[in-house]
């Protein structure tokens, strides 16, 4: 069966800068994606934009691909990336200048745009189209005037015809994450785009390769296990033109990819399992079969998928006041109880209110509040930090904090100066009709403009579907069980992401019966009632069986997310850890079925 090797070489705008180089060389791949876009993203690749025209996008690429360029090329290896931000075309002619200084012609820079309705949005939305907050329901004129960014999600259909016009390297806007995955999927097996149980395969290769090493033993909660940490290979997809695929690395490279991993990377960011929206299909990620086929190689099949709607998510940054933090090291003895001085003589001295303020006592609890066992410390880093639309109030704030060092409690080592200001921008989502926009590939090759053309979206009509889990965890198989004090990491895994203000814990299950436990006793209301210092919203529970898992959705989690929250721990990354180091009485039978697994 026909088959190629996608291979990831970065999650995130400031991932490893040896990822791509160490996927070109460690061994055969025929397409390499890598994302440098987050929501926030956007909006700082568009103020360095309308300082220098010339800017607008992630100019780490280019470092990144300099020392394989040759290489990339000679292999015949296609690029496909997000790094274009807002000025994909100022990076195709950069990248062009780079290949002409190595000597190496015929490269075809494609080009994908449209995404980018800043210039249009606030006419759109006078024109009737509504661009109220999709998960608070606000109106758009709460934000009008005061939009940075506002780019739409793109599928992979523009990726698609990038590649069928030769392109060697494909440099996008805000195509999503899992798009530039399954578009190489497409273009290489010729798939019908209402084939939707390969499009949703695709889509799950996507979500898994997404996020860099978090696949191949990062971030893994049983990290020990990992044999080594020193050069983590990025994961790669072997697909198959069926739509099976194999999860791997390359065999030179360290970090490990097991069921166990890649179950963690799939619960990662996850909302309702069994419809993960993407402008290309709906996935059913409640579907799918995960099998451990060979050392480092995890095969995943039996997707479902179904058409997608004929709306765009789009995502708007907007400016919404300022923040500032500091902080100030404090040692023991009694550190725990000097902090808490330090900190009511610090507010008192401050005397101003603001929309927002925090206290974290880093070292003790900052992460994980009251969920925190720590009773004492050696040291706090003893952190506050502010947040408000106006800006005169935060000179007070900047000058009383260093100003605490000399004027109270003794063993307090300095940190740095005044506290600096900075500008919050904060996420707006919404959802379009996917007719506003329409998307156009420009291939470049030599510099020169070789092809151009424009394109609109498929109309599928698809809806989200409305199930409900419906397992009856009784607990009565548990009662006669002697239980023993342990943590719940004795018979869970977790991994936590964020999306806006709400956070996300998938929490997996070591075994059939620690799933039906866990089932049981982790309510919804449990972990609400755990998380209650923290979450301000509601909190979901989703079953997905096929992995062990359940999904929690804790909503309004993260103090504003983003770049809004003061929060050391501001998407939410540690909250899995938080509730896998809490005691419960677990059923010794429950503890055997961990051991024997």
């Amino acid at each position: 069966m026909k088959s190629i090797k996608i291979g990831n070489a970065g999650g995130y705008w400031g991932d490893d800068p040896d990822a791509l180089k160490n996927q070109v060389l460690g061994g055969e791949l025929d397409f390499i994606t890598i994302d440098y876009l987050a929501e926030i993203t956007m909006s700082i690749m568009n103020k360095q934009k309308l300082k220098d025209p010339n800017l607008g996008y992630a100019k780490d690429f280019l470092k990144h691909l300099d020392p394989v360029f040759e290489e990339v090329v000679k292999r015949g290896i296609k690029i496909i990336t997000n790094a274009g931000g807002v000025n994909p075309v100022s990076l195709a002619n950069e990248l062009n200048k780079l290949a002409e200084s190595k000597g190496l012609k015929n490269v075809k820079i494609a080009v994908v745009e449209g995404d980018n309705i800043l210039n249009s949005i606030d006419e759109l939305a006078e024109n009737g189209i509504d661009f109220s907050n999709m998960e608070t329901g606000e109106p758009y004129d709460l934000i009008k005037g005061k939009v940075l960014s506002a780019n739409l999600y793109f599928g992979a259909a523009p990726v698609v015809e990038a590649l069928r016009q030769g392109a060697d390297i494909v440099i996008t806007g805000r195509v999503t994450d899992t798009g530039i995955t399954l578009a190489p999927m497409i273009y290489s097996f010729d798939w019908d785009t209402k084939d939707y149980d390969k499009l949703a395969s695709g889509i799950v290769a996507g979500h898994i390769l997404e996020c860099g090493a978090q696949s191949t033993g990062g971030n893994f909660t049983d990290w020990e296990k990992v044999p080594s940490f020193d050069t983590v290979g990025y994961p790669i997809a072997e697909v198959f033109e069926d739509g099976t695929f194999v999860v791997t690395k390359h065999d030179s490279l360290d970090g490990m990819v097991t069921v166990d991993t890649v179950r963690e990377q799939l619960v990662y960011e996850m909302g309702d399992p069994k419809n993960y929206i993407t402008p290309d299909v709906i996935a059913d990620f409640s579907t799918i079969n995960l099998e451990q086929v060979g050392e480092n190689r995890v095969k995943v099949s039996g997707i479902k998928g179904y058409p997608p709607t004929d709306l765009l998510k789009v995502s708007i940054s907007y400016e919404d006041g300022f923040k500032a933090s500091g902080a100030i090291i404090i040692s023991g003895p009694d550190a725990k109880k000097k902090a808490e001085k330090f900190a009511e003589i610090f507010w008192k001295r401050v005397g101003i209110e603001y929309e927002d303020s925090l206290t974290e006592f880093v070292g003790l609890n900052a992460c994980h509040r009251h969920l925190a066992h720590i009773e004492e410390a050696n040291e706090i880093l003893l952190r506050f930090g502010v947040r408000d639309h106006d800006k005169s109030k935060f000179e007070r704030f900047r000058r009383k904090l260093p100003a605490l060092i000399l004027s109270g409690p003794p063993a307090v080592a300095v940190t740095g100066g005044a506290p600096q200001i900075q500008n919050v921008v904060s996420y707006w989502p919404a959802l379009v009709p996917q007719e506003i926009s329409k998307w156009k590939v420009i291939v470049f090759e030599g510099g020169n403009k070789v092809f151009e053309k424009e394109g609109e979206w498929e109309k599928t009509g698809g809806v989200v579907r409305e199930l409900k889990d419906n397992t009856n965890f009784n607990g009565d198989k548990f009662k006669n069980s002697p239980t023993k004090k342990v943590k719940l990491i004795e018979i869970a895994l977790a991994r936590s992401g964020d999306k806006g203000d709400t956070c996300n814990i998938g929490l997996i299950a070591r075994s059939d019966l620690a799933w039906e436990f866990i089932g049981y006793k982790i309510t919804a209301d449990l972990v609400k009632k755990l998380f209650g210092e923290i979450v301000k919203g509601k909190v979901e529970r989703y079953e997905v069986k096929n992995l062990n898992a359940f999904n929690f959705l804790l909503h309004n989690a993260l103090g504003g997310g983003g770049t809004k929250s003061l929060r050391i721990d501001a998407q939410g990354k540690t909250l899995a850890h938080a509730l896998l180091n809490q005691y419960f009485e677990i059923p010794e039978i429950v503890l055997d079925s961990v051991k024997q697994r």
